[in-house]
């Protein structure tokens, strides 16, 4: 299987890619794996030991350069100060220039974070996200905080969590989700936060850092991202608006460090759940999390459970349920489960018994995103590209999609979706010019799509 390009979009939900949602192991030399492992075997061994000193790791040079080389790539966006990878490259000897230059201020202590970059990405539902964009120096230190606190709050994770996780995928998340369905939990409590990253209160966040860590280096350094300005483009004038405070609360999507943060901080309502007096127990009601995305499920959702968890995440927590889009579904009722860009439902046996089976497929949003997608690959916009590069384009985001796509029974939806790719080359290649397009004499059009190339699901 390829791995997911984290560039192109593929549907999956609604939350854009995050700069950075997994260490690649490759990327580290032996001596910062080696750190890692032992900070790891620290955490593991003694739950309540606090880590004290580790700000002189955050700025050893070869952490810096492993940073790099994980968020120092072309084609991000860059932050307030316009600088780009593309920039430092370009330089002679700039990436050893810039690192320096980081280091010496890390250990110093000079440094400070610089104003975010709001932007803000289109939903599906018509509404904006906001991301706040880095600048590349930021994103740089907090990749190499990562680096030095990852290990170590890895320790302390319960198994119900999977998102943004080393050697965890979404897959894994819903492979517990189908076999808690198998073992009878199909009352499900399908919970949605609002505005999950925006809304984490930093006080409480950094009380939650604390349990682990307490070198005050490193927590300036965190409470510096946190409060760090938040500069907007106005719409009409296309120029930078005044810098606007932090307001207490919100992790930046976009930041490298958030994705950390964020799981930091729902840990605790992981460890709720499963002590004595949460639903783990009482409920026999199992969890599972994908970031700030999770269900609970039960043979049974009465209103004990929906009052802890009001209880916990709003009253505890101090976050927000969006309530238009938590529910409960039972899945023996005919009902179904969106989770992950996934459907969960049960279907009437193909060959008439009278029986049913659990059916796990792409979710209508998602079929709806990629038909999207490949809309936009060939639309109007892209009858300059060469044809061949068109395919190219295509076959990028179809593998992708498939990769992720391909648990569960994604047959009819990957016969559909390859069915509307050849239709959407067809209309893409007649706008091509004032003449209708003629496919070579005595080939079908799937016959000239196959030899074109053109991905086939």
């Amino acid at each position: 299987m390829q791995p997911l390009d984290p560039q192109v979009h593929y549907g999956i939900t609604d939350r854009e890619f995050l700069d950075v949602h997994d260490v690649q192991m490759d990327l580290l030399p032996d001596k910062l794996h080696q750190l890692r492992w032992k900070l790891n075997q620290k955490a593991k061994n003694e739950p309540k030991f606090r880590f004290y000193a580790l700000y002189d790791r955050v700025f050893r040079l070869d952490v810096l350069e492993a940073a790099w080389k994980h968020v120092g790539k072309k084609g991000k966006a860059s932050g307030i100060d316009g600088v780009r990878a593309e920039d430092i490259l370009a330089e002679e000897n700039g990436v050893e220039k810039f690192l320096a230059a980081l280091h010496e201020e890390l250990k110093t202590k000079s440094y400070r974070p610089s104003p975010v970059k709001r932007v803000y990405i289109p939903k599906a539902d018509g509404s904006k996200r906001p991301l706040g964009i880095p600048t590349l120096k930021d994103r740089v230190a907090q990749m190499a905080v990562v680096l030095i606190l990852e290990p170590i709050f890895e320790a302390d994770f319960l198994d119900c969590s999977h998102g943004f996780r080393r050697g965890r995928k979404a897959h894994d998340a819903l492979e517990e989700i189908r076999a808690n369905l198998k073992e009878g939990r199909t009352a499900v409590y399908d919970a949605d936060l609002k505005g999950y990253f925006d809304t984490i209160p930093h006080d409480k966040l950094m009380a939650c850092v604390r349990m682990r860590v307490t070198d005050s280096g490193v927590l300036r350094l965190i409470r510096g991202w946190l409060r760090a300005p938040v500069i907007e483009t106005d719409e009409k004038t296309g120029k930078p608006e005044p810098p606007r405070k932090s307001d207490g609360k919100g992790t930046p999507q976009g930041g490298v460090i958030s994705p950390l943060l964020a799981n930091v901080y729902l840990h605790w309502f992981d460890v709720m759940f499963h002590r004595q007096s949460g639903p783990r127990h009482w409920a026999n009601a199992r969890l599972v999390r994908y970031a700030d995305d999770f269900v609970v499920m039960a043979r049974y959702q009465g209103y004990r459970i929906d009052e802890w968890l009001d209880a916990k995440l709003e009253g505890w927590l101090g976050l927000s349920i969006n309530r238009e889009k938590t529910k409960v579904v039972n899945l023996h009722h005919a009902e179904s489960l969106d989770f992950l860009g996934f459907t969960f439902r049960y279907d009437r046996d193909l060959y008439g018994n009278d029986k049913t089976y659990l059916n796990v497929m792409p979710s209508k949003k998602s079929l709806k995103k990629a038909r999207d997608a490949i809309r936009e690959k060939t639309g109007p916009k892209k009858c300059y590209k060469p044809t061949p590069k068109v395919v190219d384009d295509l076959n990028t985001f179809l593998r992708g999609w498939s990769n992720y796509f391909e648990f569960g029974y994604p047959r009819k939806a990957f016969r559909d979706l390859s069915h509307y790719t050849r239709k959407r080359m067809v209309t893409h290649l007649n706008r091509r010019s004032q003449r209708k397009y003629h496919r070579p004499k005595g080939m079908s059009h799937y016959q000239y799509f196959q030899e074109l190339g053109l991905q086939r699901l």
